[in-house]
């Protein structure tokens, strides 16, 4: 499969080359991942620890935080190290295991995103049998299918990089390896590949992204019939869900979605998705969840009276 691969390492030349602006970059993006850690693990922590938070949506919430934290640790840390280097060389494996990462974890996410909306339309429109229908097994069962799945699109996203020949030249005009950048490098034609990797990235987005929506607006249909209480609850529940849906689902649309070409704004595009999405997550959840907030309040004070006893 590696036939005629000549190159054994990729340099990467990040967001920007001038020293200037990549000690911003190192500055910035340190503080998002930073962010992004203490964002996520506080929820992860807070639904392992409360009772309160007990329910099928905080049961995915907790591996929605699992996976923003994998996601941007697949790529965050690399990416600030680079920027304080004057050279970023990343050996063949390497790249091969960041394109493994980036896409279990981004599909992980996708399939979470997907268990909770069934998990809020069971909620509102099937209120009666909503413990029955989503009990703890079919929510772990759910999780384990998510999980797999995502292996399996991934395997597939390792074996189009290694059908790959690659010949020189190794510079990545990007701060990270995936398909779409590694497509410009390979010294055969691509357009196999190419259509390989629009319909498997790109009809997951876009399958997922309309089932979603339309999901979503079943659910908002239906909040019709309940009390007024009732439907603000469920909106300021799904609002925040369909929220985090566009900010990922977008920018993965437009980068999976089109011929191997490159734009000027696809770096950007990309740190949005990849870094942009896990730091908004939490606070999105945190901000708009009575429940959450609540818990996390009483988890911070059981904390305190805890250190003052000692």
């Amino acid at each position: 499969m590696l036939l005629n691969n000549n190159v054994t390492e990729f340099i990467l030349l990040g967001l920007t080359q001038d020293p200037v602006k990549k000690k911003i970059v190192f500055v910035v993006f340190l503080i998002f991942y930073l962010g992004t850690l203490v964002g996520n693990l506080l929820i992860i922590v807070t639904i392992k620890t409360s009772r309160a938070l007990e329910s099928p949506l905080y049961f995915f919430l907790f591996y929605l935080s699992l996976s923003d934290t994998c996601f941007s640790t697949s790529i965050a840390p690399r990416m600030i190290v680079d920027a304080l280097l004057k050279k970023n060389i990343i050996s063949f494996s390497e790249c091969i295991i960041q394109v493994f990462s980036l896409h279990f974890f981004g599909c992980l996410e996708i399939f979470i995103l997907i268990l909770m909306a069934v998990d809020r339309y069971v909620a509102i429109c099937k209120p009666l049998h909503y413990m029955t229908i989503m009990n703890k097994r079919v929510c772990s069962v759910l999780v384990a299918v998510a999980w797999v799945g995502s292996c399996v699109h991934s395997l597939v996203q390792i074996f189009l990089a290694l059908s790959l020949p690659f010949c020189g030249p190794n510079v990545i005009d990007h701060y990270l390896c995936d398909l779409q950048p590694l497509l410009q490098l390979a010294c055969s034609d691509t357009y196999v590949v190419n259509l390989l990797l629009v319909s498997n990235s790109g009809a997951i987005c876009t399958v997922s992204f309309a089932i979603l929506m339309l999901s979503y607006l079943i659910i908002l249909y239906s909040l019709r019939n309940h009390s007024a209480e009732g439907r603000k609850k469920a909106l300021s529940t799904c609002i925040s869900h369909i929220m985090v849906v566009i900010l990922f689902f977008g920018p993965c649309i437009f980068i999976y979605t089109r011929p191997a070409t490159t734009f000027p704004m696809d770096k950007m595009i990309a740190v949005f998705y990849t870094i942009g999405t896990p730091l908004l997550n939490p606070l999105i959840y945190t901000l708009r969840n009575a429940e959450v907030k609540n818990a996390m309040r009483k988890l911070w004070s059981k904390k305190l009276i805890s250190e003052e006893q000692r």
